[in-house]
């Protein structure tokens, strides 16, 4: 039986303000190689902060206080990503895991070309290449996800939103990872850019075999992308299950009312301006 790429158990991170707030609450959950791992659930839910936890990227005031984040190796060898230091995070990110992170706009460093950013991924962490070589894999993952290798040259500003999240995408592949964490990377771009996207992330993940955790608030798309999903709610992991048992028998609440508010080809339109309130659950306007 195929075991766990990455497997979390009771993971909570608090963010260590004047009054402490936990952002993700004893979550656990474990994504399988080559599979997507969808994760959707409502902004401010604790989705990109768990994102940002499993990569070691989370910033104080936030801070992991209890679980652990179990990474199995090539060699069957699990190890827990919160022991890792120095030297050893710095491998393991990119190479292992990568992110493609909110906002690639934001992300993307607006002074420096596409081919700067790319190559620095490979000056951190493939030392021996120089700079031709550098250029040349730049210009092969540009081509990887669709991008014409002339815009190497170009700046983040010169690029379309498709464009700069195809360059976001190239950057996670670089290193060929085995589990790519995509929080929210098809925000504010219009559905047939989206479509675009999501099929591009299809074909890379056939090809070249990484598994994907793929955070949205958007359920109805992890319902037709994913092998499986979460739902998150008030930080916590309130269900789990494949698409076809999450959209036929919904266990919780929370994710039956996320399914109600999908607007219907009949009959009359959902109510809007309403909330789910998780202490009651109900719906208040």
């Amino acid at each position: 039986m195929t075991e766990p790429l990455l497997s979390i158990h009771d993971l909570t991170v608090e963010y260590q303000t004047e009054t402490p707030v936990q952002a993700v609450r004893s979550v656990s959950l474990h994504i399988m190689p080559g599979e997507i791992f969808g994760l959707a659930g409502e902004s401010g839910c604790g989705k990109s902060t768990l994102a940002y936890a499993i990569t070691r990227l989370l910033q104080p005031p936030a801070a992991i206080t209890g679980g652990s984040i179990l990474w199995r190796g090539t060699d069957g060898i699990s190890t827990d990503v919160l022991d890792l230091d120095g030297a050893e995070l710095r491998a393991f990110r990119w190479s292992e895991i990568s992110m493609v992170f909110q906002g690639a706009m934001n992300a993307l460093n607006p002074v420096h070309t596409v081919r700067s950013q790319i190559a620095d991924i490979f000056i951190d962490h493939r030392t021996k290449l120089n700079r031709r070589q550098r250029t040349a894999r730049a210009a092969e993952l540009l081509h990887t996800v669709g991008i014409d290798e002339r815009r190497l040259t170009s700046y983040p500003h010169e690029l379309s939103g498709g464009m700069r999240q195809r360059v976001m995408i190239a950057m996670a592949l670089a290193l060929r990872p085995r589990l790519i964490v995509m929080d929210e990377p098809t925000t504010a771009l219009d559905v047939v850019v989206q479509r675009s996207i999501i099929e591009e992330i299809n074909r890379l993940r056939r090809e070249f075999g990484f598994a994907v955790l793929f955070i949205t608030h958007d359920l109805g798309l992890l319902l037709e992308i994913s092998d499986r999903v979460g739902v998150m709610l008030e930080g916590r992991l309130v269900e789990e299950g494949v698409p076809d048992r999450l959209l036929n028998d919904p266990r919780h609440d929370y994710t039956q009312h996320l399914l109600r508010s999908f607007p219907s080809l009949r009959g009359d339109a959902p109510v809007t301006g309403t909330r789910y309130v998780a202490s009651k659950g109900v719906t208040t306007p």
